[in-house]
């Protein structure tokens, strides 16, 4: 809201205003204000919650040390929730349709979290919500965001003109530009993402579904929305997998979105991206606002999440951090990068999908089930291990910038 303001404040000619119309200024805004408000209500919001008794519920998992963290206060999110929110609308531009996304995304997991926890404390049920309807409301934000890239105007891409490698097409080129003919680069509608490893490290849906015919663009974008679908609930419930240690989701989630924040300002930004030779993506820089307001509220929440943490985030803020960096990469086209990005929350996912099929398949084969892990997720088999909670979280995160940096670096290796 504050853009529109000195945008009006600047066109009158008042010195300073012209600061808001930098990314950058506003996005160093964000993160003080995020953290401002994570470190100085977190804390208010933490004797809060004390007060009303509102704390974990700790199952025997024959886990050391797990008893000193009963009571500890939960629904910690509603602080992330606060610290995202309030600084993307004072700084960002809410009319751009991905900043709208995004809100729309936090408040979205943000109250499917909330319900869930508010089950879990208020009405002493360890379930929770029902698995189904958590996996019906993800279902729903991604036929959302899925509809929203497909109908609205604005997302668009910026097509690069062909270069004709001869000299007679290059001399041609050259006499078009002389008589006004040069070819322009064109924003237009599209399924193309990204894929690492190739040379133009371009890949499009509709290349799935070329048997289509004239139906092929709607057949690509129906693709892409259950690609979105399956994205959202893929990394939304392994970041809320991931959310069994002090810290743990809360840095691996910080550490994420600082990557997709640097793809969001590159590819925004039609210098860099044609250095690069990465796509181009009118307007998609102005999440690099709010991914600047997410890493201010993980860091100013990490104040008091870090080992031993004085409240957690529950499902209200992990299930939030999954679906804002699964939606972000979507959103900047790289959501094929995912699994490399994001591989501790896949391989945490993993762990206890071949930890329960493993079971059930020897239970059922030899009458004695055998588990591959000592207790799933794998966080909790390093604990099993001997290893400090600490430490696990500490290599966790060391492993997670490692991942970042290759996600990184994928731009140039082809």
């Amino acid at each position: 809201m504050l853009y529109y303001l000195f945008k009006y404040l600047n066109e009158l000619g008042l010195p300073g205003s012209g600061m808001f119309q930098y990314i950058s200024f506003r996005s160093g805004l964000a993160i003080i204000t995020s953290l401002i408000i994570s470190l100085l209500y977190g804390k208010k919001i933490i004797r809060f919650l004390q007060r009303k008794q509102i704390g974990e519920e700790i199952r025997n998992l024959g886990l050391e040390g797990q008893y000193q963290k009963v009571g500890t206060p939960t629904m910690g999110g509603l602080i992330i929730i606060a610290s995202i929110l309030i600084p993307t609308l004072l700084f960002a531009r809410i009319d751009n349709v991905y900043i709208l996304l995004m809100m729309v995304t936090t408040v979205w997991l943000g109250f499917i979290g909330f319900i869930d926890d508010y089950i879990k404390v208020f009405k002493k049920n360890k379930d929770g919500l029902s698995g189904k309807f958590k996996i019906i409301g993800q279902i729903t934000l991604g036929l959302l965001v899925g509809l929203t890239l497909y109908l609205n105007d604005d997302v668009v891409i910026r097509e690069r003109p062909v270069i004709p490698d001869t000299l007679n097409s290059s001399s041609q080129v050259f006499s078009n530009a002389l008589n006004g003919k040069q070819q322009k680069p064109a924003d237009i509608k599209s399924t193309k993402t990204t894929i690492p490893f190739v040379k133009d490290h371009e890949f499009d849906y509709a290349y799935l579904v070329s048997f289509m015919g004239k139906y092929q663009k709607e057949a690509a974008w129906a693709v892409f929305i259950l690609i979105v679908i399956f994205i959202i609930a893929a990394v939304s419930n392994g970041a809320n997998i991931t959310d069994g240690l002090d810290g743990l989701t809360t840095g691996v989630s910080a550490i994420s979105v600082i990557t997709l924040a640097i793809f969001a300002y590159l590819s925004g930004n039609i210098i860099y991206s044609s250095y690069l030779n990465i796509m181009y993506i009118p307007r998609i820089s102005e999440l690099v606002i709010f991914a600047s307001a997410v890493i201010g509220a993980t860091v100013g929440f990490l104040w008091y999440n870090s080992y031993p943490a004085q409240i957690f985030m529950g499902d209200t803020g992990s299930l939030t951090l999954g679906g804002i960096i699964a939606v972000f990469a979507i959103l900047v086209r790289k959501e094929l990068l995912i699994p490399v990005l994001c591989a501790i929350f896949l391989v945490e996912n993993l762990s206890v999908i071949i930890q329960v099929g493993y079971f059930k398949y020897t239970k059922k084969r030899f009458g004695q089930g055998v588990r591959i892990f000592k207790m799933a997720p794998l966080h909790h088999h390093y604990q099993k291990m001997g290893f400090a909670e600490p430490k696990i979280v500490n290599r966790f995160w060391i492993v997670a910038i490692l991942l970042a940096v290759i996600t990184i670096i994928t731009l140039k290796i082809r």
